[in-house]
C-alpha cells in the first residue's frame, strides 16, 4: 500500500508523453499534481481486492475490428514507475474518467493488463465516494433529481407516508425476529406508535395518534398472510411457487422454484462497500431456502420493504440488486434479493445478473462524476471559481410534476445555468422553470448562487480530509500511530439498551492497557471489526476512555457477534454539515410568506421592526420577577435584553470576548421562559372563569 501525499518526484510524468500517447493532450504535470494533491492526498495506492488505481493518461484508441476503446494508463504506485493498461470496451468507453483520477476495477488482470467490457468487470470511478443505492436507483429516471437530493437532503419535507413508513418498518422487523402472531403484532404496533421520537414527529405534523396507529393496523393482516406464505411449513412444496433463476444455475430453464424464508439474520444492516463505493442500509437480511425439485439452495438474502404501491418498479428491482452487491462485503453472493409490498404481503424474487449490475454501476459512476465536479476551476486560474452545470434537465412533466426536487431543480436551473448558457434549458421546460421561480428577484437568485458556491466549495475541502478510507483499507496498527484509531479490543460486559438506536458498549485491548491516543468522552467514532467482512458495523461516540476500557454508545447492538471477535475504533473526522445549511438557503428561496418575509430582512437588508413598549410583552404582575432575573446584569447587558424583547423580526449581540453575550443570551432564556409560563397560567385561569366552566 502507498499513500499519494507527497507527489515531490513528477519528473516520471515525462514518461507518459510519449509518442504513442500525443494523438489526445493531457494536462500539464502541474495541473496534474494539483489535482492529485487536492483531491486525493489520502488515497492509498494498492492491488488487490481493494484495489486502488491512479489514472495516469486516457487515450481512444480504434481496434482490428474497427470499434473504439479507451485505453487507460494507469499505476498502484506514488513513485508512477510500474504501470499497468486498463482497455474499457463497448459502453464503458463512455465513462468520463479522466487523468488524475483513482478507480478501482474488478475482474481479470493479465500481464499487467485489464479488460473490461459488457461481459465481464466493472471500473469504478472514485471509489471512496460512497453512494446509497437509494440515490443510485433514483437516477434511473433522471440522473439530476438523485445529484440534487444528495446536495440538499434536508429540504425535503417529511410527510405523513413517511411516518407510517418507517412505522410499518419498525413493526415488521420486530415481528420477524419475534412472531407474526396477531397479539404479538398489535402489541409491536402499539409499542412503535408510542416511541417519543414518533410521537414528536406526529406532534410536528399535526397529526391524531389513534388515526396513525388505526392506519398502521390496516396493514397488519397483509404482515401475517406474508408469514403465512413463506414461513414454518411441514414441507417444502407448501411454499408458494416463484420464477426465480440464479446466475449460477447456468443455463437451467426450469425457473419455477418454492421460496421458503428460515430467519431474520439482522435488520438495518448497514454495508458500506469500498470495492464498489456504495453504502446503504438493508431493511432485513433473511436466511432463504430455494426448493427446486429435489434441491435445495440456501442463501442469505437482502429483503427490502415497500409500504407504498405496489408495482414492481424499476427502481425497486435496482435498489435490490445494489443490495446484493453490497452484500458481498460480508457474506458469499446472495445472487438474488426479495421485495416485499407490506399493504398486500406480496414478495417477487429479483434476481441480479452481471446485466443489471454493470448498467447500475454505470449510473454510479455518472453520479459520481457529477458529484465530484459540482464546482467548475478555470485551468489556467484567469476566471473565477463557479458551479458546475448540473445534468440535463429531463422533459417529462408527469415525472417533474412529483418530483421532491422541483423546485431546487428550477432554482439552480435559473441562478446557476441559465447564467452561463440560456439554451441549457429544453424549451418544453421553460415554462415550468419560469413558474417555480417568478416570485424571486435577481439579487435572490444572486444571493443564492454565491452561497451555494461557498457551501459547496466547504462541503469539498471537507469531504477530501474524511478518513473513510482509511477505516476500509489501512490496518489498525497503522492507524493507531497517528493517535486516531484503537485496535484490537475485545466486548466485555452486557451491552446496555439506553433508548430505542442507543446501546452502551464496553470494550478492553486484548492485550490489558489501551495504547496512547487522541480519543476522547464525546469524540464521534466508526466501530469495525478487525476483519475486513466487518467493515463499519456502527457509528457513536466515545462516553468514557480511560487505562483499562474504553465505553461507547453505539447505533446498533453488537451482542450478537461471537465474543471472540476483535474491534477497532477509528475517529470520525469532525464533518463539516452543509446539509443543513444548504437545506436552509432552499427553504428560503420558497414561494412561502414566512421565506418571503426572511428574504427582505437577510437579502433586501429590510432594518428590522421594534414594537415600542415593553408592557406589551411582559406580564403585568411580572414586575418584581423580571427584576429578579435581571439582578447581576449591568446596564449595557440589560439594554440588549429590552432591544431583544422589543424586536419583531431580530437582533444582533456584539461584543468582544468576555463581555457578557453568554450571560445576556442565558438570562434571556430563563426571562422567556417565566414569560411563557404566566401566559399559559393566564389563558388557564380566564378558561376557568369562562361561562363554559361556571
Amino acid at each position: 500500500m502507498e499513500q499519494l501525499g507527497d507527489l515531490e518526484q513528477l519528473g516520471d510524468l515525462e514518461l507518459l508523453m510519449e509518442k504513442s500517447f500525443r494523438e489526445e493532450a493531457e494536462p500539464p504535470a502541474e495541473q496534474f499534481q494539483k489535482k492529485v494533491e487536492a483531491s486525493f492526498s489520502k488515497t492509498v495506492l494498492s492491488r488487490g481486492m481493494d484495489n486502488r488505481y491512479l489514472v495516469l493518461a486516457v487515450n481512444i484508441v480504434q481496434n482490428e475490428e474497427g470499434n473504439h476503446e479507451k485505453h487507460l494508463i494507469i499505476t498502484a504506485t506514488k513513485s508512477l514507475n510500474y504501470k499497468e493498461l486498463c482497455i474499457l470496451r463497448n459502453d464503458w468507453c463512455s465513462v468520463p474518467v479522466e487523468p488524475g483520477d483513482i478507480i478501482h476495477l474488478e475482474g481479470h488482470c493479465k500481464s499487467d493488463t485489464w479488460t473490461i467490457d459488457e461481459d465481464s468487470g466493472y471500473l469504478i470511478l472514485y471509489p471512496d465516494m460512497l453512494i446509497s443505492g437509494t440515490s443510485i436507483a433514483s437516477s434511473i429516471r433522471c440522473m439530476r433529481r438523485a445529484v440534487l437530493s444528495e446536495s440538499f437532503r434536508n429540504s425535503d419535507p417529511a410527510t405523513r407516508q413517511m411516518l407510517i413508513g418507517t412505522i410499518l418498518h419498525e413493526v415488521f422487523q420486530k415481528a420477524i425476529s419475534d412472531s407474526f402472531a396477531p397479539e404479538k403484532l398489535q402489541e409491536f404496533a402499539f409499542q412503535t406508535v408510542q416511541e417519543t421520537r414518533h410521537l414528536k414527529e406526529m406532534y410536528r405534523l399535526n397529526l391524531n395518534q389513534d388515526e396513525v396507529k388505526q392506519e398502521v393496523e390496516e396493514y397488519l393482516p397483509s404482515f401475517s398472510k406474508w408469514a403465512g406464505d413463506f414461513m414454518h411449513k411441514y414441507t417444502s412444496t407448501d411454499f408458494p411457487q416463484m420464477q426465480l433463476s440464479l446466475p449460477s444455475d447456468g443455463g437451467d430453464n426450469n425457473a419455477t422454484c418454492n421460496m421458503e424464508v428460515i430467519k431474520s439474520l439482522d435488520v438495518e444492516e448497514s454495508i458500506w462497500s469500498p470495492r464498489f463505493g456504495l453504502k446503504g442500509k438493508i431493511d432485513v437480511t433473511v436466511g432463504v431456502k430455494i426448493h427446486r425439485g429435489c434441491k435445495t439452495k440456501y442463501r442469505v438474502m437482502p429483503l427490502e420493504l415497500k409500504t407504498g404501491k405496489e408495482s414492481n418498479s424499476i427502481e425497486h428491482r435496482s435498489q435490490l440488486v445494489l443490495y446484493t452487491l453490497l452484500s458481498q462485503e460480508r457474506r458469499a453472493d446472495p445472487e438474488a434479493g426479495l421485495l416485499l409490498y407490506l399493504k398486500t404481503g406480496h414478495m417477487y424474487p429479483v434476481p441480479a445478473n452481471h446485466l443489471d449490475k454493470r448498467e447500475l454501476l454505470r449510473l454510479r459512476n455518472q453520479m459520481a462524476f457529477s458529484l465530484f465536479h459540482r464546482i467548475s476551476k478555470s485551468a489556467t486560474g484567469n476566471e473565477k471559481t463557479k458551479l458546475a452545470p448540473l445534468p440535463q434537465i429531463i422533459e417529462e412533466k408527469q415525472t417533474c410534476k412529483y418530483c421532491s426536487q422541483v423546485g431546487n431543480c428550477a432554482l439552480y436551473s435559473r441562478a446557476v445555468e441559465q447564467q452561463m448558457d440560456d439554451n441549457s434549458v429544453p424549451i418544453g421546460m421553460l415554462p415550468q422553470i419560469k413558474e417555480e421561480t417568478q416570485h424571486l428577484k435577481p439579487t435572490h437568485l444572486e444571493y443564492f448562487s454565491l452561497w451555494c458556491l461557498m457551501l459547496t466549495l466547504e462541503s469539498q475541502s471537507k469531504d477530501n480530509k474524511k478518513n473513510h478510507q482509511n477505516v476500509c483499507l489501512m490496518p489498525s496498527s497503522e492507524m493507531e500511530q497517528s493517535g486516531n484509531c484503537i485496535g484490537n479490543l475485545i466486548r466485555t460486559e452486557h451491552v446496555k439498551t439506553v433508548c430505542d438506536g442507543q446501546y452502551l458498549h464496553t470494550f478492553q485491548h486484548k492485550s490489558g492497557a489501551m495504547p496512547i491516543t487522541n480519543l476522547m468522552a464525546g469524540d464521534r467514532i466508526i466501530l469495525s471489526g478487525e476483519e475486513r467482512t466487518l467493515l463499519a458495523l456502527s457509528r457513536g461516540y466515545v462516553k468514557e476512555i480511560n487505562m483499562t476500557a474504553v465505553t461507547c454508545l453505539l447505533d446498533r447492538n453488537l451482542s450478537g457477534l461471537p465474543e471472540s471477535t476483535l474491534f477497532r475504533l477509528d475517529q470520525e473526522e469532525k464533518n463539516c454539515d452543509t446539509d443543513t445549511p444548504l437545506g436552509n438557503l432552499s427553504k428560503l428561496m420558497k414561494n412561502t410568506n414566512i421565506s418571503q418575509k426572511l428574504r427582505d430582512l437577510i437579502i433586501d437588508f429590510r432594518e428590522p421592526q421594534f414594537i415600542s413598549y415593553l408592557s406589551s410583552v411582559l406580564p403585568h404582575d411580572a414586575k418584581d420577577r423580571v427584576a429578579c432575573i435581571l439582578k447581576g446584569l449591568n446596564k449595557p447587558q440589560r439594554q440588549a435584553m429590552k432591544k431583544v424583547l422589543l424586536s419583531k423580526d431580530y437582533t444582533l449581540i456584539v461584543g468582544m470576548p468576555g463581555t457578557g453575550k453568554t450571560t445576556t443570551i442565558c438570562t434571556l432564556v430563563r426571562l422567556r421562559r417565566y414569560i411563557q409560563i404566566s401566559r399559559n397560567l393566564q389563558r388557564r385561569k380566564f378558561a376557568d372563569q369562562s361561562p363554559l366552566n361556571l
